[in-house]
């Protein structure tokens, strides 16, 4: 039986090939840890702008409630003295003519 020798050029070309694989291999592993990696940064984001949106929508109901006129006429009487102006207080002006 005849043996067959291996020379130095195939034993390089089947290393070259090897290499090749593994660094194809570890690139996608690193593509796809970089995939999760920016998902879950992604997922963050979004529940913080949900919980920023919620606030928000607290806030401005807060402001709606104090910009209340039944929330400001009991302090305008009570801190400032104000009252509500009966009609023999008011002035009606005329509007001046257009030339």
């Amino acid at each position: 039986m005849a043996t067959r020798r291996v020379t130095k050029r195939g034993r390089s070309w089947l290393a070259l090939v090897l290499v090749a694989f593994v660094l194809a291999a570890v690139v996608i592993v690193w593509r796809r840890a970089a995939g999760v990696e920016a998902e879950r940064a992604l997922e963050e984001m979004a529940e913080r702008q949900r919980t920023l949106e919620a606030e928000r929508a607290r806030l401005e109901a807060q402001i709606r409630e104090a910009e209340s006129l039944g929330r400001i006429a009991p302090i305008a009487r009570g801190r400032l003295g104000m009252h509500v102006a009966a009609d023999s207080h008011y002035v009606l002006l005329p509007r001046p003519e257009e030339r």
